[in-house]
């Protein structure tokens, strides 16, 4: 929902909730927000389709971050872009998320980016008391090191859940530095944003061979390129960032293509110029 805001011919709150009751309908029902997002806009204008269309509540799940304060929300002289995972601040992202949303409780809250200054405790403690309360499903991170979410997992009763990282056919290191291991050894579910590398996977040679696969295989190459990333263990869930209605029947068409090791690692050898060693 990162992009929402910025289609005009969702100004119009019908047309939106026409728009979210088709892709429910089509059997997709969780939908990734944040509150940085258009200046919270994008929450807003869900929950006011979600108010419009109140049958919709109980189908739609909702992941949404926090902890990112943008320039022009910065009180201070500075008007500097920061993070704050302080325990009044997060409490204040959850409740406003849920004013915004219209909804009674956050699926899953993520913390954005990880702070330097994170004082652990409190941060684990705002996110325990927001479960008990009924106010978030789970809770977990996005762009953290392993470091990081171990000491706030360390000082937190509940599990984190999730970790939303980036990771792509254009951006695949995570698979080799240890990083996607540790999420999945430390039991969390992996999100992949931008899973088409903001459409670099379209370009040049990976384009290239992408294009002629996916005619091989009677595929898209946004297809391929998500089957490609479902094919890892754990199977990340692609976030993927169109609205565009016909892009979105086309992922779901061929998305599901199961692709064999050779196939999988020759567009890996594509993506990165070299073999594996």
């Amino acid at each position: 929902m990162m992009r929402l805001h910025e289609r005009p011919e969702f100004d119009d709150v019908d047309k939106f909730a026409d728009w979210l009751e088709a892709r429910v309908d089509q059997g997709l029902h969780w939908f990734d927000h944040a509150d940085s997002y258009g200046n919270h806009l994008g929450e807003q204008r869900f929950g006011e389709a979600l108010s419009r269309r109140p049958s919709l509540k109980s189908r739609v799940r909702v992941v949404t971050k926090g902890n990112i304060i943008l320039p022009h929300r910065d009180t201070s002289p500075f008007g500097v872009k920061h993070y704050d995972t302080s325990e009044r601040h997060l409490t204040q992202v959850i409740d406003g998320s849920l004013s915004r949303l219209g909804v009674d409780r956050l699926d899953h809250f993520l913390l954005h980016r990880p702070d330097p200054l994170m004082d652990t405790e409190a941060t684990a403690r705002a996110l325990d008391d927001a479960i008990a309360a009924g106010k978030v499903g789970a809770v977990g991170v996005s762009n953290f090191l392993p470091e990081q979410w171990r000491r706030l997992q360390a000082a937190m009763h509940n599990r984190l859940g999730v970790h939303q990282l980036e990771l792509s056919l254009a951006h695949p290191d995570a698979l080799f530095d240890g990083f996607y291991d540790a999420i999945l050894a430390d039991g969390l579910a992996p999100m992949a944003w931008s899973p088409l590398g903001g459409g670099s996977v379209f370009e040049d040679v990976l384009g290239t061979a992408l294009s002629r696969l996916a005619e091989q295989l009677n595929s898209t190459t946004a297809g391929l390129a998500l089957a490609w990333l479902r094919r890892l263990p754990g199977k990340p869930v692609p976030v993927t960032g169109t609205l565009n209605e016909r892009r979105i029947d086309n992922l779901l068409l061929s998305g599901n293509l199961e692709l064999d090791r050779p196939t999988w690692f020759a567009l890996l050898e594509e993506a990165r110029s070299h073999r594996v060693p």
